[in-house]
């Protein structure tokens, strides 16, 4: 697969995730609570991945115990805290801010990289870098001005939420270099599913899953949104940089703004749409030249080699 062809997957993945405040505001009006959403979400995914596999090739669910490591990373250490974190962000402050400070996750990201896999810190890459966390500001809205107060509390969560969600860039590299994308995807979740089960209380709403409107929303939130987007940005992530990769996902924001403003009449202003236009500006610089993509290439492929 071409860096083409792993961009493309990789704003496919971004156009899907952003799909998901429909389901989970969905969810929400019918009595379901955060943590009990990211159960549903994590073990319906973890479901359909799991049947897809045993028809696509069930070889793919075969795996060293030894390995686990790698799943617990991608599954507990990323999925789980991540949503943990945004989700007590978002109590703790609002959805603007928790929602920016998640989007610091590019920056951590390539800090990572660099450290971890000698990721080139190229100006092209910074550049696009910068531009992404201003066009992401304004199009939650905390640019070019805010009254907001923010605790140290609901401040450390939010880094917390970019720090976690980062981290599946990076320990899903170490993952791809053994096993298939499916293989990673699907232990990705299972191991969420299975890490976040004792805590969500799930027995106390059972009487909401006999209203067919919930597993609708389920196998929304769980196929369209979870499943499809992370095979895609898995299959991305095999071919291109984690930094990369994690630069192009941020249209998830832009797109998550016109669901709102589509289906919950959420009204957009010109600070929100120069944003978006910066984030598709930053989606176009990251995209280097091809001399220095065939450099950089060589250099990727040596490395997972």
């Amino acid at each position: 697969m071409n860096n083409k062809m792993a961009l493309l997957l990789i704003s496919v993945a971004a156009i899907l995730w952003g799909m998901i405040g429909a389901f989970v505001t969905y969810l929400y009006e019918l009595g379901f609570k955060p943590i009990q959403v990211v159960t549903v979400r994590t073990c319906s995914a973890a479901l359909f991945l799991i049947c897809y596999v045993t028809l696509k090739n069930r070889q793919l669910l075969k795996i060293n115990v030894i390995d686990s490591k790698y799943f617990v990373g991608t599954g507990v250490i990323s999925i789980v805290l991540f949503n943990w974190c945004l989700f007590s962000a978002i109590e703790e402050t609002s959805i603007s801010i928790a929602s920016i400070l998640l989007y610091t996750a590019p920056a951590f990201v390539t800090i990572f990289s660099r450290i971890v896999f000698k990721e080139w810190l190229t100006t092209r890459k910074m550049t696009a870098l910068l531009i992404t966390l201003i066009g992401c500001a304004f199009v939650i809205g905390i640019l070019p001005s805010t009254n907001e107060s923010i605790s140290f509390y609901g401040f450390i969560l939010g880094l917390g939420s970019g720090f976690f969600y980062a981290l599946y860039s990076i320990f899903g590299k170490f993952a791809l270099r053994k096993y298939d994308s499916l293989t990673v995807t699907v232990y990705t979740f299972v191991f969420a599913a299975s890490a976040i089960i004792p805590f969500s209380n799930l027995s106390a709403i059972f009487p909401l899953f006999s209203d067919i409107r919930v597993w609708l929303y389920i196998i929304g939130l769980g196929f369209f949104s979870t499943m499809l987007p992370f095979i895609f940005y898995t299959k991305g992530l095999s071919t291109i940089e984690s930094s990369r990769a994690s630069i192009v996902a941020t249209l998830e924001p832009v797109v998550a703004s016109f669901i709102g403003f589509l289906i919950f009449n959420e009204q957009l202003n010109v600070w929100q749409y120069a944003g978006m236009i910066l984030v598709l500006s930053a989606v176009v610089i990251v995209q280097e030249t091809n001399t220095s993509k065939k450099s950089n290439l060589q250099s990727h492929q040596r490395m997972i080699s």
